[in-house]
């Protein structure tokens, strides 16, 4: 017998009603939050950052390919959650990229380019691209300040003293963070228009959210930490 409060149907759509103007009320903050983070204002990026890419070295205008907005995922490498020998991307941000190339056609039908950079060497992206079967385009940043620069890698000297991440100083930063920055290709220029970090990327992950649909929802209490349960999508095993 479950220990779920049960009742009649006649209960069950009468709390549903109710549970569903509040989903409208939120649909409508997400809406115009939607709107006042299209009004932020942009920041032309005047530095010159070189990226290596599959087809060779690339600056930032240069990774849009041809469109007008680009998003660039954070993605943590040779730091992270659950790392081997063998696997060095972050399980985490691996949790994140398994949503990417299925969405990806659908951001480029609208003006959008979506890459992920790593601190770390071109063909080890590659080799652990191929090791999870993913498609979708990663450059490497390593040599440039670009990550530093969008808050998403911190300087020795900023994991000893302290660094401004997620917008908020932390005494000890940790040497990578996940994060998501976004820019704007106008008459040449790029600009940057926004970044998110920590939970903020929970936006890209769509497993949340069929999950918060869930009986049990999230199920994470007991655990060590929320995402305790994190896996790389071949490491579940058979459930």
């Amino acid at each position: 017998m479950t220990k779920h409060k049960t009742g009649t149907r006649e209960e069950w759509l009468g709390a549903r009603l109710a549970l569903l103007e509040a989903e409208k009320r939120l649909m409508r903050q997400s809406d115009e939050l939607a709107r006042q983070r299209q009004e932020l204002p942009w920041v032309r990026i005047d530095k010159e950052y070189l990226l290596e890419t599959e087809e060779g070295s690339a600056s930032l205008a240069d990774l849009f390919q041809g469109r007008s907005q680009l998003f660039v995922y954070h993605f943590m490498f040779g730091y992270g959650y659950r790392l081997t020998d063998e696997r060095q991307g972050c399980t985490g941000c691996s949790l994140i990229a398994d949503h990417f190339d299925c969405v990806i056609p659908h951001l480029n039908g609208r003006d959008i380019t979506l890459v992920c950079e790593s601190i770390a060497p071109l063909q080890k992206l590659q080799d652990y691209k191929q090791q999870m079967g993913w498609r979708f385009p990663w450059v490497s940043s390593l040599g440039s300040d670009f990550k530093y620069d969008f808050g998403a890698a911190f300087t020795e000297e900023q994991q000893r003293d302290g660094a401004d991440y997620n917008y908020q100083h932390v005494d000890r930063a940790e040497p990578q963070k996940e994060g998501m920055s976004v820019f704007a290709l106008q008459d040449g220029a790029v600009y940057h228009t926004y970044s998110t970090y920590a939970r903020g990327t929970e936006a890209l992950m769509g497993v949340y959210r069929f999950l918060d649909l869930a009986p049990w929802g999230r199920n994470e209490n007991g655990l060590e930490f929320p995402q305790a349960w994190w896996r790389r999508h071949d490491e579940y095993g058979n459930r």
